[in-house]
């Protein structure tokens, strides 16, 4: 039968308290032992008072003179007191070390007592944190949450392991959930890089067949060519979608503005209908990343809010500096806000609530800023809307 962990540790503590107390017990009685009169030494003193008491009786005292009788009178009281005074101290040892062998034994099997009670608290402090933390590694192995903290007593190394394990599970879950979205993007870049493929090849005789057509239209086809027209263009600009999905940021990295990238995006990529508030501090950093990129990137941030807005709205752009030394960007506009079924997957590919949608472009701007090491989040502006939040590395 094997013992538990408790059980061993048990054993062990109650050992280390009944051995000393074995030993001092046992040295307690081997001097003792050496210490009490023995009784060799009990039976020569009774002998040497009788030989001397039957001395005294056959001296003929009527021939001593009285100083000779007096001083055999002082000897004899002399001799029996002494021995009196042995036997009374004989007697008082007896009783003496008979009662402190009484005391050394129960003293001793308090002592006991009180180090397997002892014993029994420690391995039960020992061994319940202990099993604990075992408890926790099977809940890691089966990707199970932890239980919940709560107050505990004992000692602060435990309180300290709790934490470091509790913070190493956390830190496994976002490395496997990063590793699971990470998989599951580069499927998306190999699908989106396919579809590409597959679309340009019948786009281009498309194109030059409707450009011959449109050469020397006939009444009734005008309407078709525009059609055609519109579609393959639509087609192609999903096609190029697609191609910069699946495509991985080449060459290296180099010093990025912000600033300017947002006042130039600011200028270029929204409709004259919106009114853009640019706040930029100047204390922002530079990124070390890709430009072309990150162009694409905030475009299409700014784009997708300005379409919230149907093109017409307050769009506004803020930039700094964040406490980690990077930068901090958050573009908010005013208007519908996130449906609440698509806030949770706003940012998977295929994901719109536009008609006529790729679902491409935001996936397409977490995918980039993923990418330099940045994060990406939405949450509702105030009054109405939705505010993106970026958080950037720089320099």
């Amino acid at each position: 039968m094997r013992l538990s962990f408790r059980q061993r540790i048990l054993l062990i503590l109650i050992g280390l308290g009944a051995v000393p107390t074995a030993v001092a017990v046992l040295g307690w009685g081997f001097t003792v032992r050496s210490t009490t009169p023995a009784a060799g030494a009990r039976r020569a003193m009774e002998a040497v008072g009788s030989s001397g008491r039957t001395l005294l009786q056959t001296l003929d005292s009527t021939r001593l003179r009285p100083q000779e009788r007096r001083a055999l009178a002082d000897h004899a009281a002399k001799l029996n007191a002494a021995i009196g005074s042995f036997q009374r101290a004989e007697t008082f040892g007896r009783y003496y070390y008979a009662g402190l062998g009484l005391v050394v034994f129960l003293a001793g099997a308090a002592f006991l007592y009180a180090s397997v009670r002892l014993g029994g608290h420690l391995s039960r402090q020992l061994s319940r944190p202990i099993e604990e933390l075992i408890g926790w590694t099977g809940h890691i192995r089966r990707k199970e949450p932890l239980p919940p903290d709560r107050p505990r007593r004992g000692a602060p190394e435990f309180a300290a392991l709790r934490t470091a394990l509790r913070e190493m599970a956390e830190s496994l879950d976002r490395a496997r959930s990063q590793e699971l979205e990470a998989e599951r993007l580069r499927a998306f870049r190999e699908t989106a890089r396919r579809v590409a493929h597959e679309m340009r090849n019948p786009l281009t005789p498309i194109r030059l067949a409707v450009s011959q057509l449109s050469r020397t239209p006939s009444p009734g086809q005008r309407e078709a060519i525009d059609v055609l027209v519109a579609e393959s263009g639509r087609l192609e600009q999903l096609a190029r979608e697609f191609t910069e999905f699946g495509r991985l940021p080449e060459g290296p990295a180099a010093p990025v503005d912000l600033g300017e990238l947002l006042s130039e995006l600011a200028r270029t990529s929204l409709p004259p209908t919106m009114t853009t508030h640019l706040t930029l501090d100047p204390a922002t950093p530079t990124l070390s990343g890709h430009y072309d990129p990150l162009r694409r990137a905030f475009s299409n941030i700014l784009r997708n809010a300005a379409e919230a807005c149907e093109g017409a709205g307050r769009l506004e752009i803020t930039a700094g500096p964040d406490a980690a030394g990077g930068v901090r960007v958050e573009i908010a506009d005013h208007g519908p806000g996130i449906p609440a079924e698509l806030r949770g997957r706003i940012f998977d590919p295929y994901t719109t609530a536009k008609s006529g949608g790729t679902g491409l472009g935001l996936a397409l701007a977490r995918q980039t800023i993923d990418m330099h090491g940045g994060t990406i989040d939405v949450a509702d502006t105030p009054g109405g809307g939705a505010t993106f939040r970026i958080r950037m590395r720089g320099v």
